[in-house]
């Protein structure tokens, strides 16, 4: 079901071992209990500065990695119904687990989200789908880059990249203030673009359920019901923001 870590990724950043990211995750839940502690007493930042040159960066990144995987795997002729991984020392190989990582380390930038809304004192943001969210893609991309980096794992990265070119756009003009939010009358279509991108992904993953394909099981197993989880807090969250409180 699960395969040996590829030995072209073994010694990468961040990758080499657990305890990296089990840190990384220990005190990310250690800024989400006590951060709001820290900030009850003092004055919400602003960083409008800040907010925008990070959105704007985590755009180009988005932007860069979603052309990564895309050109990559049409270079590569890649397969949307089954792909192997390519454990060779191709240059092709090599370049689609280097974008692996790359979306790999996005998921560890993004925790700032989270840093950012505890210092901007925006707690009701810091809910349990977004917390789940932002700590569970540390491991699952981890476990990606240790032992399949690229196969079927490429089409969940360009779709979330292409995703979030959008989503990192929409808090980009949202970072300007309160004179942006006229613009932003569409983060009900950015919901719904990430429950499509949730759905295409369970049917993807599930699809080799039930095929031959050389790709572990247990991988896609887990990613589809990881996927399932994510669609129904946001379906949650879809109900309570735009239909719920609308009424």
């Amino acid at each position: 079901l699960f395969c040996i870590s590829d030995p072209r990724t073994a010694s990468w950043p961040l990758v080499y071992s657990p305890l990296p990211v089990t840190l990384l995750f220990a005190s990310y839940l250690l800024i989400v209990t006590l951060g709001p502690f820290y900030m009850r007493q003092r004055e919400a930042l602003q960083l409008r500065g800040l907010l925008l040159a990070y959105n704007l960066s985590m755009m180009t990144l988005s932007s860069y990695m979603f052309y990564e995987f895309l050109v990559t795997s049409v270079l590569g002729n890649y397969s949307y119904l089954c792909q192997p991984v390519d454990y060779s020392q191709s240059e092709l190989g090599m370049r689609m687990a280097r974008v692996c990582w790359w979306f790999f380390f996005s998921k560890v930038i993004e925790l700032l989200d989270t840093v950012f809304f505890i210092l901007r004192k925006k707690q009701e943001q810091v809910t349990f789908l977004h917390v789940y969210h932002h700590g569970t893609m540390l491991f699952n991309w981890w476990s990606g880059v240790k032992y399949v980096p690229g196969g079927q794992a490429f089409f969940i990265g360009m779709l979330n990249s292409f995703v979030h070119i959008f989503m990192y756009g929409y808090y980009a003009l949202a970072s300007l203030g309160p004179q942006m939010h006229r613009y932003l009358w569409w983060k009900r279509y950015l919901t719904i673009m990430q429950l499509c991108q949730f759905v295409a992904i369970a049917a993807h993953s599930s699809y080799n359920l039930f095929t031959e394909c050389p790709f572990p099981d247990g991988f896609n197993t887990a990613v589809f019901l990881y996927i399932l989880s994510l669609i129904a807090l946001f379906l949650h969250f879809y109900y309570w923001t735009y239909l719920k409180g609308k009424q």
